[in-house]
């Protein structure tokens, strides 16, 4: 792995998540497609477009919401809200509206955080229909009283619901899938962080061989996973493995939650990635709330998707507020989150079972050039002990992460040993 190209794609990933910071993005609507647009430039995304009203599972896809502006005016004529400032100001999918009312009305549609004053909130109401602002609550504190005008300049009407697809073939039709939300406007860590990692994620692997195929999703989170769900269940047979990203580019500490399963191999291989790499970290439990994981581990479906983060939801103060901004999510959280991600993967690229071929006590490795001159161990791409471990632990019913994950040792020294005892034909490959 190149450590100074992931430097780089670090810088590369904040670009692109704040140029696509204030984008009004929903579940729907055009923001969703100027996003999808903007992706298509990076990899080969194909862009879905799914009919209002089409039945998926349990949902239906609802209609589609765009909002060209939206404000309020204080009785001096001033605009006290405005959509132009910030995309937080309106809750998501906010019915249209033109009307004057009194301040104790507009208060009941007001939405603010007592607690974090200065602060924006981000409010949605995709299913119910009505109406709202959000506001820093020292400026709704200092609202005088009197007559206001409002004005939400929105459309919901039959349209469609837009995800990405990026397909990356590899030499198998065993995919990974790997799944973004695109549904949250102007938020950076909790929606553009992860995006970005997963554009980044599909270019490195795009250049590299790859055993596994690679699907990346790009929807809106709950709707559009059940959606994507819905209409491929031909596909969902060949997922084999998958993560979705999210909140991929705060300060915290690296977080992965494991799927439903518990202990499938993307659980295995993300927990040695970490428990190896020797920096604090966090592993949870599966529960069945968080970001589309949930849709991935429904019963009917049970994939082995886990979800890979910094800091889960709900832990940060920023947290669903005006302050998850592009100033929030640093170049080097981005790249971290990508480094993990990208060695985790290269364990399900090469995680494989073999069969020692000489299994009666140890080969004499200094016949077979595998042992270092003056009978010193071995140092470097591997040593004498990785050897020994993979060896002794090759009867066809370990793997190699098993091995890396018994011994303690990291897997790339692990997967190195079982390559030159295989080029020395001390090892047969079983399958993968």
């Amino acid at each position: 792995m190149n450590l100074s190209n992931i430097e780089a794609s670090g810088h590369e990933m904040h670009a692109l998540a704040a140029e696509l910071y204030p984008l009004c993005r929903s579940i729907t609507g055009d923001g969703v497609r100027s996003t999808m647009r903007r992706l298509a430039q990076d990899i080969p995304l194909e862009i879905h477009e799914i009919p209002s009203g089409t039945q998926v599972f349990d949902w239906t896809v609802p209609e589609e919401w765009n909002l060209k502006d939206a404000w309020i005016k204080a009785p001096d004529g001033r605009r006290v809200v405005d959509f132009a400032n910030h995309n937080l100001h309106v809750v998501g999918y906010s019915i249209p509206v033109r009307e004057k009312i009194s301040l104790v009305e507009l208060k009941s549609r007001l939405f603010s955080l007592p607690g974090q004053p200065d602060l924006i909130p981000y409010r949605t109401s995709y299913y119910k229909k009505t109406w709202g602002f959000c506001m820093a609550h020292h400026e709704l504190e200092r609202l005088p009283d009197g007559e206001y005008e409002v004005c939400i300049d929105s459309t919901l009407s039959n349209g469609s619901l837009t995800y990405g697809e990026c397909v990356i073939p590899g030499a198998t039709n065993e995919e990974v899938l790997i799944s973004c939300h695109t549904c949250h406007p102007s938020l950076a860590n909790d929606n553009l962080a992860g995006i970005a990692v997963g554009v980044a994620l599909a270019r490195q692997l795009a250049s590299r061989p790859r055993r596994l195929s690679y699907r990346f999703l790009f929807a809106p989170a709950t709707i559009g996973s059940i959606t994507w769900l819905a209409l491929n269940q031909a596909v969902i047979s060949r997922i084999k493995h998958g993560l979705v990203i999210t909140c991929a580019g705060d300060p915290g500490i690296v977080t992965y939650k494991k799927s439903r399963e518990g202990n499938a191999i993307i659980d295995r291989a993300m927990r040695h990635v970490l428990k190896t790499g020797g920096a604090e970290h966090r592993l949870t439990a599966f529960h069945p709330y968080g970001y589309d994981e949930r849709q991935y581990g429904s019963p009917g479906i049970n994939l082995p998707v886990g979800c890979l983060m910094r800091s889960p939801h709900g832990t940060f103060p920023e947290y669903h507020t005006s302050a998850d901004n592009p100033d929030f999510i640093k170049p080097e959280c981005l790249a971290d989150t990508l480094t993990k991600a990208l060695e985790a993967l290269e364990v399900l690229e090469h995680n494989a079972r073999f069969v020692n071929l000489k299994p009666m006590c140890e080969p004499r490795l200094g016949n077979y050039g595998l042992y270092g001159d003056g009978g010193g161990q071995r140092t470097g791409e591997f040593d004498e002990l990785a050897l020994l471990w993979v060896l002794n632990q090759s009867d066809g019913s370990n793997d190699l992460l098993a091995i890396a994950e018994r011994s303690g040792m990291p897997f790339r020294k692990i997967l190195a040993a079982a390559v030159a005892l295989e080029r020395a034909e001390l090892l047969r490959r079983e399958h993968a």
